[in-house]
């Protein structure tokens, strides 16, 4: 660990309780809950009401949180992808280009998951062997979302410096004063 770190504060409440709110939520459903039961659904309604949250405060919330402030770009990307090639480090204060990326990527996949969710509980949909397929692929590439998004986290955590989990839990990033940091 760095002696010499600046703190910023980054991560408001809201973003932080939307966040492990929705972890905790998706582990339950997707690990130990029955799919045929109605804590399923009702847990699937709730992810739907906290993701139609965070996009209302994804446009409406402090700047950290509006979509506005993380939007990929080709150049960060292609910046990104080269610090980590060449081992420099660079802080991003807000989300990484590929971080925005895995937000995004994450974000759509639970609107589809909740949508075919809900079309199986209808009487057009009910049964129907594609949707039921469809939401079970999207679950499968949520959880691979997931378990890359956990191994980029802890990798990004240890190549800048900057522990990421504790910033999501205290809204605050450390980061080493050697570090250059990326607005």
């Amino acid at each position: 660990m760095q002696d010499h770190m600046s703190r910023h504060f980054i991560w408001d409440p809201l973003l932080r309780i939307f966040h492990w709110s929705l972890v905790t939520l998706f582990a339950a459903n997707a690990l130990f809950d029955n799919p045929e039961s109605k804590l399923h659904r009702w847990i699937g309604y709730t992810i739907g009401g906290l993701i139609a949250l965070r996009l209302v405060w994804g446009f409406v919330g402090p700047y950290s949180a509006r979509f506005a402030s993380f939007v990929p770009t080709r150049a960060g990307l292609t910046q990104q992808v080269t610090d980590m090639a060449t081992g420099r480090r660079r802080v991003h204060l807000l989300h990484t280009p590929l971080g925005a990326l895995m937000i995004f990527n994450l974000m759509l996949t639970l609107c589809g998951i909740i949508a075919s969710g809900v079309m199986m509980t209808t009487d057009a949909y009910w049964g129907v062997a594609w949707v039921e397929e469809l939401h079970e692929a999207l679950v499968s590439w949520a959880e691979v979302s997931v378990v890359l998004h956990i191994g980029a986290v802890l990798w990004e955590s240890r190549r800048t410096g900057v522990n990421l989990p504790k910033a999501m839990v205290t809204g605050v990033k450390c980061v080493p004063d050697d570090a250059k940091i990326e607005a």
